[in-house]
């Protein structure tokens, strides 16, 4: 008769009992539970009086308890059908803990007898069948414990997979498990993110409970199905006490998906950087789809093949965590439309202009082999067709050029009166814009292909016919253009605080950045004026429908007018046009070619930089529909205020008007999307890059990790604007709350126009993304001031406060202290 088992030996449930034999798998699996052995059932038999140790059994378990280490122990149940699959029997046996070992014996008389308590059997009547009969007892050396708990690697209440529900008290846990005492509350979602009911943790902090999640996971994978599992914290650590199935009933598990979709946003944080609200997504979505449907037409794609793969033009973005990425995969879907994909399948992916390359599992599953033979010449005959088609749209430019201005100003000239419009007549507006101007986005297209094409031809031409001086010549002609529209708010920036210097007001200006101090000084306001008229729609992060323009809130365009009223007058690039009989003294030909297409490329440099400024007009009064809509939405109860309508989607925005909406209630909709916004705007930005598998409305990532220190001392990007300059650096993440002091270096992940007070006050500028053609790159040659875009990591290389020196010429950018 076997009376002690080593925990090594108690495998087998029906001898050991399951609570036991799943004690030992836990070891097996190296989880390290704490030292037990397991005294059969059969050690005892009834007597009158109670248990009675069979003979033998007070030798044996002497020589296991040395075995087993010093005191106390906790000695508890271990019936056969305890911690089954089917029913746990949890908190039916009686558990003696703090136990010494001159009284195991009598702990395990009490444990074996309550094999027999009213409570099992009534347990064993309702759950399970089946007569009475006694457990084994296991005997297990205690935890001194700081706090313990009980964790489900599935929630039991609502049978949702791979969320784990901890419940933890501090020390022991046995009032817990009995059910004497609540506990402390922790839920850790599928993300990682954990939450505790209690306002107040007082138990646990965030990194224990993700480590209890850790654990009860592991065990769920080790042993093949959820898991209960009990644990506990002391001075080493985190322990396993338990672990048995949960026996409640779950949620059919998911079948296997492994569709990978992939969210990226490299490339598009610069024009939705941080959180992007609801309604301007879904806008950016729909503008997305009718613009690039027509870009890959214009390139040769037959409308029925658009048509067959209208998902992949419906589906170009996706919002993470409320931030707008690209959906690479559909992005690479749409470039395998175009003709000439299977000659030059790398060319056409730097075309999406990410960061990492996309995985092979997508490249090598999507488009046609690369084209061999025959089919070849087939697809060289069909960029040729595509080639002659560009060069017709280029002839034509003018013209398109001129009838998208013709629609756009029959948009913005009507006479519709926002503030006394009803909601069927501004949805009745907003559907005009739509299809006069977002479905008919043409001459920006074509202009904008054409630019990109124009601009890398010609400069790689004047780099190889002129080498280093070319490109310096290219970007003094490209850039310095006074004739762009987005270096004209600089222009009139500086002209206004020429005159408020002369007035003698700029520090009153700069301190109380209202119209009203102008109201004695009528022909500064009246130029104020003039800049609103035309660039009110201008404002930081302007292409969000949700950002406040300087029209409603001048006060960052009467910063940038006291700023520069205060700086010196900078020397204002002039760009000239070059000497090209001096460049090709000897060689007619390449200098009225060169002269030519940098004309050319220069031209489409100009109209790109103006036709974006239409759209940030057209965006502009979008906003100031939409915003009536939820004028009209607030006074009739739908909404509480008219910004909520920010909150709400295009499709509800307009289905509320026109009849075709889901639900009349929108104050649902929108309280919880302010809730969700606001619970994802106090977590990190998600990963650049995020992968997942199946159905991608919840991704999951890690958390982005510290960077480390980068004890690089110099680096270069692109010089943008000549000149040099060593000054502090002040590293500016939100030109609306962080302030630049005249002098600094401005240093920025990226900018848009809204950040003008920002460089007013700049002695140069570093930029982490752009280009060349970056609004950055242009303001600053309007200013005088050096800049280098395309510093990747800027943000991060560059400590705020530190002294940089940057050369705008070279795109050199050095951190002069501690050299």
């Amino acid at each position: 008769m076997t009376l002690i088992v080593h925990q090594s030996d108690a495998t087998d449930p029906t001898v050991v009992g399951g609570k036991a034999a799943a004690l030992s798998n836990l070891a097996r699996f190296g989880f390290n539970p704490p030292a037990f052995f397991v005294i059969t059932e059969s050690a005892f038999r009834p007597g009158k009086t109670g248990p009675v140790a069979v003979r033998g059994l007070n030798v044996s378990l002497g020589a296991a308890l040395d075995a087993l280490g010093p005191g106390p122990y906790a000695v508890r149940s271990s019936g056969r059908a305890e911690d089954g699959a089917e029913h746990s029997h949890a908190g039916q046996f009686d558990t003696v803990l703090n136990v010494s070992g001159g009284r195991v014996l009598q702990a395990a008389k009490q444990v074996w007898q309550s094999g027999f308590s009213e409570t099992v059997a009534t347990y064993r009547a309702v759950k399970s069948g089946g007569g009475a009969e006694a457990p084994s007892i296991i005997v297990q050396r205690m935890i001194d414990a700081t706090a313990a708990g009980v964790a489900f690697s599935a929630d039991p209440v609502t049978g949702q997979r791979n969320t784990v529900v901890v419940s933890a008290v501090k020390g022991l846990g046995d009032a817990l498990v009995s059910g004497e005492v609540d506990g402390e509350d922790w839920t850790i979602d599928p993300a990682g993110q954990a939450e505790c009911a209690q306002a107040s943790p007082e138990v646990l902090t965030p990194d224990q409970a993700h480590k209890i999640a850790a654990l009860a996971r592991k065990a769920e994978q080790a042993f093949g199905v959820p898991q209960d599992i009990e644990w506990a914290f002391d001075a080493d650590g985190l322990h396993i006490l338990q672990a048995r199935p949960i026996t409640t009933e779950l949620r059919p598990a998911a079948l296997k998906d492994d569709r990978l979709t992939i969210f990226d946003n490299s490339n598009i944080v610069e024009s939705y950087p941080g959180m992007v609200s609801p309604l301007t997504y879904s806008f950016a979505l729909h503008v997305y789809s009718r613009v690039y449907r027509a870009f890959v037409q214009l390139l040769g794609v037959s409308d029925s093949a658009v048509a067959q793969n209208a998902t992949i033009f419906d589906n170009l973005l996706g919002r993470i965590d409320g931030r707008v990425y690209y959906n690479l995969v559909n992005w690479y879907n749409a470039l395998a439309l175009l003709p000439g994909f299977s000659l030059n399948r790398d060319y056409m992916e730097t075309m999406m202009g990410v960061s990492e390359p996309m995985p092979r599992e997508i490249t090598d599953a999507i488009g046609p082999a690369p084209a061999k033979g025959a089919r070849k010449v087939v697809e060289y005959a069909k960029l040729a067709t595509v080639a002659g088609g560009l060069v017709w749209q280029a002839v034509r430019l003018p013209r398109t050029r001129r009838n998208f201005y013709a629609r756009l100003n029959d948009v913005l000239g009507r006479n519709l009166d926002i503030n006394a419009a009803n909601a069927t007549d501004l949805a009745a507006e907003y559907r005009h814009i739509e299809s006069t101007l977002l479905d008919r986005w043409d001459a920006p297209l074509i202009n904008d292909f054409l630019c990109m094409i124009a601009f890398g031809a010609s400069r790689n031409l004047l780099h190889k016919w002129l080498g280093e001086d070319g490109l310096l010549l290219h970007n003094d002609v490209m850039i310095g253009q006074g004739d762009i529209v987005s270096a004209e708010p600089a222009q009139r920036i500086a002209r206004m605080g020429g005159l408020v210097r002369d007035a003698g007001i700029a520090d009153q200006l700069g301190a109380e950045c209202r119209i009203e101090t102008l109201a004695a000084f009528p022909s500064i306001a009246a130029e104020v004026q003039s800049y609103l008229d035309k660039f009110g729609d201008r404002c930081t992060e302007e292409l969000k429908l949700e950002s406040i323009p300087l029209r409603d809130d001048p006060s960052s365009l009467l910063m940038a007018v006291a700023a520069s009223a205060a700086r010196p007058e900078g020397k204002r690039h002039i760009g000239n046009e070059p000497d090209w009989k001096t460049q090709f003294p000897a060689n007619p030909l390449k200098r009225q070619l060169s002269k030519w297409i940098v004309g050319w490329a220069k031209a489409r440099v100009r109209d790109r930089e103006n036709l974006r400024f239409e759209r940030t007009r057209i965006f502009g009064h979008a906003r100031r529909v939409f915003l009536g809509i939820g004028r009209e939405f607030s006074a009739r109860g739908l909404l509480s205020e008219p910004r909520d309508v920010f909150h709400l989607t295009t499709h509800e925005v307009l289905g509320a008007v026109e009849g075709f909406s889901l639900s009349p209630n929108l104050k649902a909709i929108v309280a919880q999307r302010q809730s969700e916004d606001e619970a994802a705007s106090r977590r990190l930005d998600p990963p650049e890059r995020i992968e997942i598998r199946g159905p991608a409305i919840a991704p999951i990532w890690a958390q982005n990790a510290e960077v480390d220190n980068d004890p690089e001392r110099v680096k270069t990007g692109t010089g943008c604007s000549a000149g040099h300059v060593t000054a502090q650096a002040r590293v500016i993440r939100d030109p609306r709350t962080e302030a630049l002091q005249p002098g600094d270096i401005l240093v920025a992940r990226h900018t848009d126009p809204g950040w003008i007070a920002v460089f007013s006050n700049a002695a140069a500028i570093v930029v982490e993304r752009g280009s060349l053609l970056s609004h950055s790159a242009i303001v600053a040659r309007e200013l005088g001031i050096p800049c280098v875009v395309g510093l990747k990591g800027a943000t991060q290389w560059i400590k705020d406060g530190e002294t940089l020196s940057v050369d705008g010429a070279s795109g050199k950018v050095e951190r002069c202290d501690g050299a």
